[in-house]
């Protein structure tokens, strides 16, 4: 993949709010190509967010999710300057990790 993953983290009187929009063309494995050949399925199967050191969430995926995917959660705690990272991993194992820090 070659786009990073967009992430915008905003803190606010102590919860940290957490917008993810991935890259990723999530293929489900039962789509026909022009040949009629089915696409092999292609997804983000491990999300991972850690805010400075410390998992803040962990999700398993599967086929049935769209494509360029996108999450948002919040979560207690964080501040401005603090370093917000997200992974994931899909089911071809390419790995893509990025961060932002927290404003």
């Amino acid at each position: 993949m070659t786009n990073p993953t967009r992430i915008r983290a905003v803190s606010r009187d102590g919860i940290t709010e957490v917008r993810i929009l991935m890259a990723h063309e999530m293929e489900t494995g039962q789509r026909r190509g022009g040949a009629g050949a089915l696409v092999p399925a292609w997804f983000i199967q491990e999300v991972a967010a850690r805010l400075n050191d410390r998992e803040v969430l962990s999700a398993q995926w599967g086929p049935s999710v769209a494509k360029n995917p996108y999450l948002s959660f919040k979560i207690r705690g964080g501040r401005a300057g603090d370093t917000l990272s997200v992974t994931w991993v899909d089911n071809r194992g390419e790995r893509r990790s990025d961060s932002v820090r927290v404003a």
